[in-house]
């Protein structure tokens, strides 16, 4: 009898390893399960809730695609030779990361439509022509409104280089007379100068850290402002460079000129002082004062004559 326990045992054992040896098998080859099989599993537990994709953020959803519909229908109606001068009127304003072009585009479709609505808004309230006027006049002012802001940021970016490029000039002057070379009296002005002038040094000296001449870099740089004296000031390196004239004479020599130069600026702003001021003292101060003397008096002139 123990024999016959012992023997079933033993074939039990015996079954059990051999069925733990066929599933580790099937799990190594990855058999599939029967679809048939997993569907009745389904109709009888019922299925469970299928998984939901993350959802995306409203601003790629729908933002994002929307502004790229504006940008292609600024696009579409913006000729190739304005997109020539946008990308140059960001150039002199110093390629602003956070508005490339694409973006500008988008901002100047947008401006369209919206300026048209408000227009329409404004024109059908006054009637006449101006309802039919005023979307076309809302419509070409947003359309064109963001040409200006950037034409109106490079301005100031080239004023504020005119008016720090001398002091710059004397950083440098002062570096390569004690015994710097011009490249390390660049990184000099990068360390401690700011500004658009110290940002425009930086990108030259990155640029010729990267393999490019430093005639080219300096042509690369006088073309990126509308600033002539900064313009004067590389040509000048350039001759220099080329002809072996020492840099020192030179920069010595563009300081003194560009000194002279912006207080030259300085006294013509002061003269046109008195001529900007005239119309707001014609147009705002005096009719003040005429009401404020010549008032009581008109007043009591037309009293008497009513009497």
């Amino acid at each position: 009898m123990r024999l016959l326990l012992l023997m079933g045992g033993l074939t039990a054992l015996s079954a059990a390893g051999a069925l733990l040896v066929r599933v580790l098998a099937m799990g190594r080859t990855g058999r599939r399960v029967d679809p048939g099989r997993l569907e009745s599993i389904e109709r009888v537990y019922g299925a469970g809730p299928a998984p939901q994709a993350p959802q995306e953020p409203f601003t790629d959803r729908v933002l994002r695609p929307l502004a790229g519909r504006f940008g292609t229908l600024a696009r579409r109606l913006t000729p190739a030779g304005m997109v020539a001068r946008m990308n140059r009127s960001l150039t002199y304003a110093g390629n602003p990361p956070k508005w490339p072009v694409e973006r500008v585009m988008q901002a100047k479709g947008l401006g369209l439509l919206a300026g048209g609505f408000i227009g329409l808004l404004y024109g059908s309230g006054l009637g006449g022509a101006l309802t039919l006027l005023g979307p076309v006049l809302g419509a070409a002012a947003g359309f064109f409104l963001p040409d200006l802001l950037v034409y109106n940021l490079g301005v100031r970016r080239q004023q504020e280089i005119a008016r720090t490029l001398p002091d710059i000039l004397d950083m440098l002057t002062v570096s390569v007379e004690a015994g710097l070379g011009f490249d390390a009296a660049v990184a000099q002005v990068r360390v401690n100068a700011e500004g658009p002038m110290a940002a425009e040094f930086a990108r030259m000296l990155r640029e010729m850290q990267l393999g490019k001449p430093r005639t080219d870099a300096l042509r690369a740089m006088s073309e990126r402002t509308t600033v002539m004296e900064l313009r004067g000031f590389a040509s000048s390196v350039v001759q220099a460079s080329e002809l072996g004239i020492p840099i020192a004479n030179v920069l010595r020599e563009q300081a003194r000129e560009m000194r002279l130069r912006r207080r030259q600026r300085a006294e013509e702003a002061a003269q046109k002082v008195p001529i900007k001021i005239l119309f707001p003292l014609l147009f705002c101060l005096f009719p003040a004062l005429f009401v404020i003397i010549i008032g009581p008096g008109a007043l009591r002139i037309v009293e008497l004559l009513g009497t």
